[in-house]
This record gives structure tokens, C-alpha cells and sequence, in this order.
């Protein structure tokens, strides 16, 4: 098997499926790509067996044939080299392959491209069409909320809800939760899954940027995303996702509404002062007046802010994790956010005050338990 193909379309196809490969591999195959060569096009395939990335490139090659080939070695190897063209000789009985790129040759040892893994395939599947922006933004705004406890495995993927109404994704970790639902987004039937995270980090960085449609195939165990070059298959998280509807408060008698940029950059300074385990700071709201405060009583720390607001409600004073706020400030577009809230021992939700007609995000953070020394 022989074939020849630039280095730089090479080094960005591997680059595009590398994030599949297994870190610790319980199989060593699972360290390698799988090179896969039939009618001059080069299939490119990583997986760690949850979740599998596969890319399609042509080549100059006048036979077909497969071999998998270790993956660091050959990164490590087309990242050092300029742009050429490389050719890639394999031998069929020992599966060493030789690349030559211009003064250079190069060898390392492949092995049996019929001992990878099979990459699997989506039967009996349903399907849905996102927006590659669309799908993107989702990503981004909930995966921040998705929880790293592995005893609750339903929380450690984001909750996708599809209906003919609307799309909804959901993302928790029992601190914080955050319900992104999409209005120009819908599917022919209701259905519900739980994506993993490493997956839908894998779609964040390699979506494209232009404007193209994702297919979306999913059954009861699998989802499989289309799109340019790229196919993702990946496993889904078989539980049962909590009932997050229930959590989120419906009466939320006190409103404040408030510069984002402004609040944000206000927190990021006063959690400087606050408590390095809790980070807690406190929020008292008094007229137009937000008063935002936090200490270190071990360390003799300390950090006050005033800064106006628009407040609808009794006055009233609560406690949150200010890292949990900046990354729901950071996650939220729009000048102005608000914050409902009841008392000071239930939940807030955060929202943009303008809402748009395609898009409907809300936050909700638990609040953390003052203590009386401030």
C-alpha cells in the first residue's frame, strides 16, 4: 500500500480526529489512527471506544488497503516537517511503514489495520438538521454547568430534548443549572438523550465556523454527527436524566436587573477577597443600590462594592459562589442581565433582560448560606 498526500492537509485532517484517541488506553491499538485507503481517498479514524471521529481526504494512491498507525510519533513527525508532498509506503506483511518527505525517510512500525476496532454505525436511527452555529452555541453556554461526579452519570453529559416545537439542551451539576432552548430549531418526533461531555467538546472545537448543516442520527445507545468531512459517533449516557423542570422556582417576587460587563468585572474583583474554598460573596439590594461584599476571615480579607441598579422587590441580602456567577456572566450575552429571586434560601435565575424570539436561556444558581461576620 502506497500513497502520497500534502503534510499540511495530512497534519489538519489528524489534528481534526486526534481528540478521539484514547488517553489510557486499555487496548494499545486504541493509541493509533486508522488509516483506511480505497478509489484514492484516505479514511482517517481515532476512537477510544465511547467515542469514535473519522475524516475523508484524497490522495494520490493507485491501490487500497488499511494499517493503523501510532499517533504520536506520526503528529509529532508532520508537525516538525514544511509543506510537501509525503509518501506513505506500507508493507502488507509486517505493516512497517516508511514515509519519505524530501531529503528525509522515516520508519516506524504499524500494525494490522484489521485488529482496530470497528467503528460503529447508527441503526434503526431517527434524525434531526442543526445549524453548525447553532449547535456550537449550545455547547458553549451548557457545558460549564456539566458535573464531574461519576457517581451521578446523568449529570455528566448534557441533556438534549428534541421536540416539533423547539430543541432544548440542559446541563447541571447540582450548584448551578442552565436550560438552553432553541425556537428555530425542531424535530419530527419528541425524543430525549444525554450526550457525554467528551463528545460535544470534540463537536466545540471542530464545528466549522461557516454556515453548514450538522445531521444529527441517534438511536436508543448512540448519537452520529455529520458534517464537511467529519464524522462523530459517540455513546450515549444510558440514565435517567433528573427532572430539572422541578427545580427551577416559578414565583420570583424580587427582579433586579443590572449592567452584565459592569457586575461581572465587580465580581471578578471582589472574589479576590473572598474565601478560597466557598468564594462566597454577598449581595445586599437596597433601592438602586447593589452592595457587593466578601472576606476571608482567616486571612483578615475584605472587598466592598456599591453599584446601581434597577430593583423590584423587599430589600434583601443573599449569598452566592461568585465563581459559579462570573461563568454564567461570561456564558450570557447582552448589555443588561436579570435576576429573579424569593428568599435568600432558594435558587436565583439569570437571564438577558432583552429576550430574542429564537433563542431562550436561563441560569439558575444555588445560593450559599451567610455566615454573621460581615
Amino acid at each position: 500500500m502506497r500513497f502520497i498526500v500534502s503534510t499540511s492537509t495530512l497534519l489538519k485532517h489528524l489534528q481534526a480526529v486526534s481528540g478521539a484517541l484514547s488517553n489510557s488506553a486499555v487496548l494499545p491499538i486504541l493509541e493509533n489512527f486508522l488509516f483506511e485507503i480505497k478509489d484514492s481517498t484516505l479514511v482517517i479514524s481515532a476512537t477510544d471506544l465511547q467515542t469514535s471521529m473519522t475524516t475523508s481526504l484524497a490522495v494520490e494512491s493507485k491501490e487500497g488497503g488499511k494499517v493503523a498507525v501510532p499517533s504520536k510519533i506520526l503528529l509529532d513527525t508532520l508537525k516538525t516537517l514544511p509543506e510537501q508532498p509525503v509518501a506513505f509506503s506500507v508493507d502488507d506483511t509486517t505493516f512497517a511503514i516508511e514515509i519519505s518527505a524530501g531529503d528525509g525517510k522515516y520508519r516506524l512500525s504499524g500494525e494490522n489495520g484489521e485488529d482496530f476496532p470497528k467503528i460503529p454505525t447508527v441503526e434503526n436511527a431517527s434524525s434531526v438538521n442543526l445549524p453548525a452555529a447553532v449547535l456550537a452555541e449550545a455547547i458553549s453556554k451548557t457545558i460549564f454547568a456539566v458535573s464531574n461526579d461519576e457517581l451521578r452519570p446523568a449529570m455528566t453529559g448534557v441533556f438534549c430534548q428534541l421536540s416539533p416545537q423547539n430543541v432544548t439542551f440542559v446541563a447541571t451539576d447540582a450548584h448551578k443549572l442552565v436550560r438552553y432552548r432553541r425556537n428555530d430549531a425542531k424535530a419530527e418526533e419528541a425524543t430525549s438523550f444525554i450526550l457525554p461531555r467528551k463528545a460535544l467538546n470534540l463537536l466545540k472545537s471542530s464545528l466549522p465556523s461557516e454556515e453548514v448543516n450538522v445531521s444529527i442520527e441517534y438511536n436508543s445507545t448512540s448519537a452520529f454527527f455529520k458534517f464537511a468531512n467529519i464524522n462523530l459517533i459517540c455513546r450515549l449516557i444510558d440514565e435517567r436524566y433528573p427532572d430539572y423542570e422541578a427545580v427551577i422556582p416559578q414565583n420570583n417576587p424580587n427582579k433586579l436587573t443590572l449592567e452584565r460587563a459592569l457586575f461581572l468585572n465587580c465580581l471578578k474583583r471582589v472574589v479576590i477577597f473572598a474565601n478560597k474554598t466557598t468564594h462566597q460573596v454577598r449581595l445586599k439590594i437596597s433601592g438602586a443600590e447593589l452592595h457587593i461584599s466578601s472576606e476571608d476571615i482567616d486571612f483578615a480579607n475584605e472587598a466592598h462594592e456599591r453599584i446601581s441598579c434597577q430593583f423590584d422587590g423587599d430589600d434583601m441580602e443573599i449569598g452566592f459562589n461568585a465563581k459559579f456567577l462570573i461563568e454564567m456572566l461570561n456564558n450570557l450575552s447582552g448589555e443588561e442581565i436579570t435576576i429573579e429571586m424569593s428568599t435568600p434560601n432558594r435558587a436565583g435565575i439569570l437571564f438577558p433582560s432583552i429576550k430574542d424570539e429564537n433563542e431562550d436561556i436561563l441560569m439558575l444558581v444555588m445560593p450559599v448560606m451567610l455566615n454573621n461576620h460581615a
